[in-house]
């Protein structure tokens, strides 16, 4: 089953600084992968403290799709996988938040553990190498804030 195109309501500044809507419209980036999953990429900064203006100067998301912010920025995404679609193990520089907003899917680590999160559960990653399987019937939604991060000196020498 394909989920609808995720909306996107984005807000900003008129020219009196009062709060007004500038775009309500499906997100405009998707990026659909060969495992059949899409990667809907719903905002992105690439700066912290993220710089607010009346309105963005061009569309944030209108560049080729990056699992990985930039340095000091963020990425959201929805990224929606059917049944059977698998994200290899993989470790990003990031703290990511996963929230899964519908279906069911496995969370693998690199040490063998295999988590099913299931409807409202939560992932804090921090820098893991991780993978996910959809083993379920039906199609997963996931919701991701991934935030650039640096590994610690410590860390970095474990990793190789």
């Amino acid at each position: 089953m394909t989920l609808p195109t995720p909306r996107r309501i984005v807000t900003g500044h008129d020219e009196a600084g009062r709060s007004v809507v500038l775009s309500d419209a499906p997100t405009p980036t998707t990026e659909s992968l060969d495992n059949g999953a899409a990667f809907h990429e719903i905002w992105a900064t690439g700066d912290t403290p993220a710089p607010i203006a009346a309105a963005e100067p061009v569309e944030p998301t209108a560049r080729p799709l990056q699992v990985a912010p930039d340095p000091r920025g963020t990425i959201v995404h929805v990224i929606d996988m059917p049944p059977g679609a698998v994200a290899p193990l993989h470790r990003t520089r990031t703290i990511d938040y996963g929230v899964v907003l519908d279906g069911e899917v496995d969370l693998e680590l690199d040490d063998g553990t295999v988590l099913t999160m299931t409807r409202g559960d939560v992932v804090v990653q921090r820098g893991t190498a991780h993978a996910w399987h959809n083993r379920s019937s039906g199609t997963v939604r996931l919701f991701f804030v991934n935030v650039d991060g640096e590994f610690s000196t410590e860390l970095r020498s474990t990793l190789g």
